[in-house]
């Protein structure tokens, strides 16, 4: 039996409901009432991995480092304790090692590949989704300081896809690591083109300030500036990827990114 961690989350809903569409046996897990599993990180009382052969693990970001080392140790220790097999993780993808973010993934993966458990570890690219978002034009304008190097952003269903490409047979992927950035890189110039507005990014000086006033969380801020000054000075392009290993046909980023940019969330 598979569980899908991260039930309410975006990824994991994917996952979920492709593994629906194929018939293939899982479970879900999350805070969520709905999840099949009650599942909380903060809570190492609720770790129930019983019965449970492979563990679709999605990442619980969203805190401070020591916060999210501290909740992913205990799924370790419950994972082994009950007997899991196989760890199936969400990672980073190596180029984002600059972005704020990136420690506690690579705290995980040593902490994975050290558990004596099997394992894979899917090295996600950001989000073509989330790029969008941040991008979204006020205006008639784009102003956030992606500055103008390549991203190699990816989408969430094509992230979802290759999740599943290993889950259909995880002991076939027994000990690989997948980076799974997006294919066809773009710029925050070819966003606004495409969208049929100006690009004129404002400084990392003006963004901290209106992120400064914004509803965020204290580590939210430093982590978003992470993502543009990483951008600007051209580390989120990933030259190689193994998308196409685990996906026939990736979609195109960018369309997925002005997507999100039109919405606005």
């Amino acid at each position: 039996m598979i569980l899908v961690t991260g039930a309410s989350g975006q990824l994991a809903s994917l996952v979920a409901a492709q593994a629906r569409a194929i018939g293939l046996p899982f479970l879900t897990a999350g805070r969520s009432a709905d999840a099949d599993r009650v599942i909380d990180f903060d809570r190492p009382e609720t770790l129930d991995f019983g019965g449970i052969s492979t563990l679709f693990w999605v990442s619980a970001g969203y805190a401070e480092d020591d916060v999210v080392i501290r909740r992913h140790g205990a799924v370790l220790e419950a994972a082994r304790r009950h007997g899991v097999g196989h760890v199936v993780y969400t990672s980073l993808s190596r180029a984002s090692d600059h972005l704020g973010f990136a420690l506690a993934h690579r705290w995980t993966e040593q902490a994975i590949r050290e558990s004596g458990m099997d394992w894979a570890i899917l090295r996600n690219g950001l989000y073509a989704e989330l790029i969008g978002a941040l991008a979204a034009p006020v205006g008639g304008r784009i102003e956030a300081p992606f500055g103008f190097g390549a991203m190699s952003a990816v989408a969430r269903a094509d992230l979802a896809g290759a999740a599943l490409a290993v889950l259909r047979d995880p002991a076939s992927h027994r000990g690989r690591i997948y980076e799974l950035s997006g294919v066809t890189p773009f710029r925050a110039p070819d966003l606004a083109a495409r969208l049929g507005v100006s690009y004129a990014p404002r400084s990392l000086a003006a963004e901290r300030e209106r992120l400064g006033v914004l509803p965020l969380l204290p580590f939210q801020p430093p982590m978003l500036l992470s993502i543009f000054s990483a951008a600007a000075a051209g580390f989120l392009h990933t030259p190689a990827s193994d998308l196409r290993a685990l996906v026939r046909e990736p979609l195109d980023a960018l369309s997925v990114a002005c997507e999100a940019a039109r919405r606005g969330v």
